[in-house]
């Protein structure tokens, strides 16, 4: 017996068995009950929906000779039997996309003026009608406005907006919806239960979520999931066949950042790459899976959800569990890397520092309430020591010394009790920390520098330093600073006298815009380098000379002067410069 696609097999006969169009179909059955009927159809709407096969049946229904009182075609008449063989002469099927030229036109116009054999029209059906040339829908203009009485078109696209707007005014335009998750779980149920196939409704909801709306697209990746699954649709072995990640790691990665356990995000990440997937393509499927929990939180927006029933169960758990404010932020800080993520010359890295400040978003505050930022960094660092201790040992506790209490004397010794704890040994200095600190403003684009406090030092730093750093400034600057993010990194920075750093610019041009954002590069590199007496000097070439654009014969007279044989041959042979 010859296998038929699930696409063709179950196409639908009949406008009940439509699904997810409910009200366009009973649009077309009361137009068919009443007999008011348009000369002219337009079905618009995402591929895979139903257009063509609405139109088929909407043109079987016209023609038959007993329709039944919903406005159905009753499939027993004489023009029903014929349709369904594939031998009607009154419904056409053209396609307008290798037919599209005028002359095609012509001949479908001529074909308008025979009337027809059985039933009472003859039905145009003309598919991807936006693939008609313009002189194309120019001589199809009079006729679509004035057909014979016996002629009923029907026009489909999945294009609207390159139809014309004349002809858009002469149709009654139908506008097809994407398919809902629920809609096609329903449907591809029906499929398997009538296939013999089994399935967990986890996997058909994956099918669906793929199909992104396409009845069409669902049913071939249907026919595809059922083969590689050998007639037992599962969850994992669809994720596996579609090469989808799993939900699993998103449900995951939320519970660690609430839990603040970086480590455990970094190994999960890892994991994922090391299986073939994109970070980005984390990145993203985290933003809406935080999206979703954010939309279950409410039981007015969980509707919004298309997912499965199972998913939606899980979704409402994880929400009791978030806060809204850790979803708002994780769904910024996910939008930014997004943004990012195609510029970034270091795209794994990029992904790695979202996931950490995602899981610093619910850590406890630290620090007197007096307005400021909160400081994480001891708070990361004693999470860090805490680790690192042995299980038996004493308990240990590095204790920071207040900023208004001065510094211990060297020759004053720790207290018994209270062991002092050296923070040089994981890179950090406890007295720098302990400097006063002021807001400074970094340049546009750069992860955090809105809300980071500077701290203000005076470490040394070295050319490679200052090249690594400038290089990187100009990565994260934002895109209406792309033209001179481009110049700069071209530049080459150099420490002339410690900490004095000068650029070299080409022209006053480029100069003038470095001037405008010469206190924001300052600030960025005093962050990074850990030196707030930096200073920025900004020269133009002096060497730089501008060369003269030579007309043609300018060029010719240079070259004539270079080599006199050219003048020869030029009046030997009596030529003229064209």
């Amino acid at each position: 017996m010859e296998y038929i696609v699930s696409a063709r097999k179950y196409r639908p006969m009949s406008f009940d068995t439509v699904v997810g169009q409910a009200a366009l179909t009973t649009t077309l059955k009361n137009a068919v009950k009443s007999g008011k009927l348009a000369h002219a159809y337009l079905f618009c709407g995402p591929r895979g929906v139903g257009k063509t096969t609405c139109a088929r049946i909407f043109a079987k229904a016209i023609n038959c000779q007993n329709p039944t009182q919903d406005g159905e075609a009753c499939n027993e008449c004489e023009s029903c039997q014929s349709f369904n063989e594939q031998r009607s002469l009154n419904i056409f099927e053209l396609d307008a996309a290798s037919n599209n030229s005028v002359e095609h036109i012509k001949t479908l116009m001529e074909q308008t003026r025979i009337p027809p054999q059985l039933g009472k029209y003859k039905v145009f059906i003309i598919d991807e009608v936006h693939m008609l040339s313009t002189a194309a829908f120019n001589a199809f203009l009079k006729t679509l406005e004035e057909p014979p009485a016996h002629v009923i078109f029907i026009l489909a696209t999945t294009e609207k907006h390159k139809i014309l707007p004349t002809i858009l005014s002469r149709c009654q335009i139908y506008d097809f919806e994407r398919m809902t998750v629920a809609n096609t779980v329903s449907h591809l149920k029906q499929v398997a239960e009538k296939e013999g196939i089994q399935y967990e409704e986890a996997a058909l909801a994956v099918i669906a979520e793929k199909a992104d709306g396409g009845m069409r697209d669902a049913l071939s990746i249907f026919d595809q999931a059922a083969s590689f699954c050998q007639g037992n649709i599962t969850y994992q072995k669809v994720i596996e066949d579609l090469n989808v990640l799993d939900s699993e790691y998103y449900f995951r990665l939320v519970d660690y950042a609430l839990a603040n356990k970086v480590s455990e995000a970094m190994v999960l990440l890892n994991d994922v790459v090391n299986k073939g997937f994109d970070a980005g393509l984390l990145i993203q499927g985290l933003a809406k899976h935080v999206r979703n929990v954010l939309m279950a939180k409410d039981p007015q927006t969980l509707p919004l959800l298309e997912v499965s029933d199972q998913q939606r169960q899980r979704y409402q758990q994880q929400a009791q569990q978030c806060p809204t404010p850790f979803l708002y932020k994780a769904l910024q800080l996910m939008n930014q890397c997004d943004i990012n993520y195609r510029q970034s010359s270091n795209k794994r890295l990029l992904v790695e520092l979202t996931l950490i400040e995602v899981a610093q978003i619910t850590q406890p505050e630290e620090g007197p309430a007096s307005g400021r930022k909160p400081r994480r960094l001891k708070s990361l660092f004693k999470q860090l020591i805490q680790q690192t201790q042995p299980k038996n040992a004493a308990p240990q506790v590095a204790v920071a010394v207040p900023e208004h209490q001065p510094e211990e004397r060297s020759g004053q010794s720790a207290p018994v009790g209270r062991p002092r704890l050296k923070a040089e040994s994981i890179g950090v200095s406890w007295s720098n920390l302990r400097r006063g600190t002021r807001k400074m403003n970094i340049l546009p684009g750069s992860p955090g520098g809105e809300a980071m406090n500077g701290v203000v030092e005076d470490n040394s730093f070295t050319q490679d330093d200052l090249e690594l750093q400038w290089m990187a400034m100009c990565n994260r600057m934002p895109q209406s600073l792309v033209g001179i993010a481009t110049r700069m990194k071209n530049m080459a920075p150099v420490i002339t006298d410690f900490p004095k750093v000068a650029v070299t610019v080409g022209n006053d041009l480029i100069m003038d815009e470095m001037e405008k954002i010469r206190g924001s590069i300052l600030k960025t590199l005093k962050m990074y380098l850990h030196n707030s007496a930096i200073e920025l000097d900004i020269n133009v070439d002096t060497n730089y000379e501008q060369q003269k654009i030579l007309t043609r014969g300018e060029q010719f007279e240079e070259l004539s002067r270079q080599n006199p044989s050219v003048e020869k041959l030029r009046a030997a042979f009596e030529l003229e410069l064209a």
